[in-house]
């Protein structure tokens, strides 16, 4: 059993910057591939970046490659997602995901464990 909790959304304006954290408890979580995936208000849940238990591979979504970095610490037990460069389209509430798998899931069907989320708005 895996249990998350985001945090580090907030209101930033265009073009800054927020780090978001997602705390992870759990004996095997250093096993798990992790994934952050976003829900903007009327619209499906997006897939934002994921990343091996190991943090060897990383695989982002088309609208934030470039912007956004996908990291952990398996001795904090964190998973970060440092946004850049952050636009008004990116305002959407952040999940973090986890499966117990060495492939590294792109689809939010193929998680098992999520988070509550966390707001992130960018003002224009």
């Amino acid at each position: 059993q895996v249990q998350l909790v985001e945090s580090g959304g907030g209101l930033v304006q265009a073009g800054g910057s927020l780090r978001l954290s997602c705390a992870a408890s759990g004996r095997t979580w250093r096993s798990y591939a992790m994934g952050w995936f976003r829900q903007a208000p009327g619209k499906e849940r997006e897939f934002v970046a994921a990343i091996s238990w190991s943090g060897g591979s990383t695989y982002y979504g088309d609208s934030v490659k470039g912007r956004f970095t996908i990291s952990r610490d398996n001795a904090k037990n964190t998973l970060y997602l440092q946004m850049n460069s952050l636009k008004p389209e990116d305002t959407a509430v952040y999940y973090c995901a986890a499966r117990g798998s060495i492939v590294v899931p792109v689809t939010q069907d193929e998680y098992s464990y999520w988070g509550q989320g966390t707001q992130v708005t960018v003002s224009s």
